[in-house]
């Protein structure tokens, strides 16, 4: 599902204008954002949870040409699956 599936499966539940639909859905997206932007963390319980997580600089290599480049230090989100979720996923039913 992609965020326009998104948009149309709340559209179809909640009997809501796709318009609205896709206001909320925005809405929660950037609120996550602005959450993770600030270093903070989102926790949905069953579901899971994002944190974002600091990678210090290091020399890597261009896989092309084979030269050592250095590879600044950087933040990336990681997303930490939920208990519940991942019985569900993994359940036999």
């Amino acid at each position: 599902m992609n965020k326009s599936g998104l948009i149309e499966a709340l559209s179809n539940r909640e009997n809501l204008r796709e318009k609205k639909a896709a206001d909320v859905v925005n809405l929660i997206f950037k609120s996550f954002a602005d959450e993770l932007k600030k270093g903070g963390r989102i926790e949905i319980r069953g579901f899971g949870s994002f944190v974002v997580r600091e990678y210090g600089a290091y020399v890597g290599r261009n896989p092309k040409t084979g030269s050592n480049i250095k590879v600044t230090a950087k933040k990336l989100p990681f997303f930490k699956v939920g208990k519940e979720l991942r019985e569900s996923v993994n359940s036999k039913k």
